[in-house]
């Protein structure tokens, strides 16, 4: 595995979704990021927290300053 830059910014959030009961919005908590690898292959994510039993991850893009999103 090639090691990330120091210093070097997150390209990707890395959330736990919980899903909810009877077809509700899910739960999503930021549980992380990821950097890419020098090489452009892969990522090297870093988990602040682990999920709990039964909620999937899910790594998404990590959206620009600028930029409006709406919920997810």
């Amino acid at each position: 595995m090639t090691n990330t830059n120091t210093g070097q910014k997150p390209t990707h959030e890395l959330f736990a979704v919980k899903d909810s009961a009877e077809g509700k919005k899910a739960f999503w908590t930021r549980i992380g990021a990821a950097w890419p690898h020098k090489d452009g292959k892969g990522l090297s994510p870093k988990f602040d927290f682990y999920p709990a039993d039964g909620q999937s991850i899910q790594l998404r893009v990590l959206k620009t300053e600028g930029k409006k999103g709406g919920a997810q």
